[in-house]
């Protein structure tokens, strides 16, 4: 049977992995990536044994998932040509920054 704490770094990851879904659904390349750089980041901590160590990362780790579902808004493309954003209500009271011209082109 797993022990509590592994049960616990399960549920993180979920949770982590739980978020980047739902923030990117229907962007097929945010959800490949995003999914690979969670399974990295917790792959490089799976020989951690420090307890005050694992508890720092299970923070980090609940740190991440709520900023990816309510400080992330993932942009559409209208028929138009423009960019639509439709925050939800996790994401009330969140600073909305706008990404520019520049940084939108180099990231196609």
């Amino acid at each position: 049977m797993a022990s509590g704490r592994a049960v616990e770094v399960l549920r993180a990851y979920r949770s982590v992995l739980k978020a980047t879904r739902k923030t990117f659904a229907g962007d097929g390349f945010m959800l490949q990536k995003s999914a690979a750089e969670v399974r990295n980041k917790f792959a490089e901590n799976r020989h951690v044994t420090s307890e005050a160590e694992i508890q720092r990362l299970l923070d980090d780790a609940r740190d991440a998932s709520e900023f990816i579902s309510t400080m992330i808004v993932q942009a559409k493309s209208s028929p138009s040509g423009a960019f639509v954003v439709k925050p939800e209500k996790e994401h009330a009271g969140a600073t909305l920054e706008i990404p520019s011209e520049e940084i939108l082109k180099k990231s196609v």
